[in-house]
């Protein structure tokens, strides 16, 4: 039975407190923990567990180098990033106005200032609208329009600079000029009526003949309509390849036009109740007509649709 036991003497003896790191004194050698790696340390005898050095291995150096990296280029991607749309709302702002013109066939340098100060009062009206991409040109028209009436249409152009925006205008040009009270109104192809004429003056004078006073409001000139017609129908005549020359408003009436052509030397009577573009048409047909025929007559009038009265 003793042949299979063992012996006391070979039973390891347990190891007691007294061998633990608890009452290790300083001069006794670090137990070290598994898995953990000791690296850029000469020294044959470290303090402890946790002991520090400054020595790193170039596998770690440059594992943090990367974290790093990584850090700094997300914080870059980030600014880039919210700069795009802080950089597109000042790009598109608009802060200031510049007003600028074009067309060389201007006779005389234009108020700057009167039209920046209107498109100014727009976009305080409009605090949106001086974003350029929700500026709604169709409404900046119409309302510009309606204060100056002289100005056909504004059309935001690129920045000039930072805040600055340029606007050009477009003025429109007359066909017809009416003086009344010693005052000049013009008209334009489209038979809009202003006071303000930067073009040199148009060849054709309208000649009041009717003794009526006309009443002028601060806006607009009483006779609106009959302007509208007289510049339809010199910008029509011209299309169909005849000059007027000379627009009359007969004695006793404002509802009738008489016209002089330059192509003839007789008169065309017309009826601002009937549209333009009809009259104009039996007119063109009647003046070649009578060239046609070698016939010269005092006056023609295409006041009734589709006929044609002479003397």
């Amino acid at each position: 039975m003793r042949l299979f036991s063992k012996k006391q003497s070979d039973v390891p003896r347990r190891r007691s407190i007294e061998n633990t790191g608890a009452n290790r004194s300083p001069s006794m050698p670090t137990i070290f923990k598994r898995n953990r790696t000791l690296t850029g340390s000469t020294s044959n005898q470290l303090n402890g567990i946790n002991s520090k050095t400054d020595l790193e291995s170039p596998r770690i150096y440059a594992h943090k180098l990367s974290i790093i990296r990584r850090k700094i280029s997300g914080i870059l991607l980030i600014v880039v990033v919210s700069m795009i749309p802080i950089w597109i709302l000042i790009s598109n702002l608009t802060v200031s106005v510049n007003v600028s013109s074009s067309d060389v066939s201007i006779s005389k340098p234009i108020d700057k200032v009167k039209y920046e100060k209107i498109i100014q009062n727009y976009l305080d009206i409009n605090p949106m609208s001086r974003l350029a991409f929700l500026l709604d040109q169709t409404d900046l028209n119409a309302y510009i329009s309606l204060q100056l009436p002289e100005v056909s249409s504004v059309t935001q152009n690129n920045s000039i600079s930072i805040g600055v925006s340029n606007f050009a205008i477009t003025l429109r040009e007359p066909v017809a000029k009416w003086q009344i009270n010693n005052k000049y109104y013009y008209v334009d192809s489209k038979g809009i009526p202003f006071e303000v004429n930067y073009y040199s003056d148009p060849p054709v004078q309208i000649v009041d003949n009717s003794g009526i006073s006309v009443k002028i409001s601060t806006k607009a000139i009483a006779s609106n309509r009959f302007l509208s017609f007289v510049g339809r129908v010199v910008y029509l005549a011209k299309a169909g390849g005849y000059t007027v020359t000379q627009a009359i408003l007969p004695n006793d009436t404002t509802r009738e036009l008489q016209i002089k052509l330059k192509e003839c030397n007789y008169i065309v009577k017309l009826s601002i109740d009937r549209p333009a573009g009809e009259q104009v048409e039996d007119m063109i047909a009647a003046v070649r007509y009578f060239t046609n025929h070698g016939q010269s007559p005092q006056y023609i009038d295409v006041r009734v649709s589709g006929k044609a009265f002479y003397k």
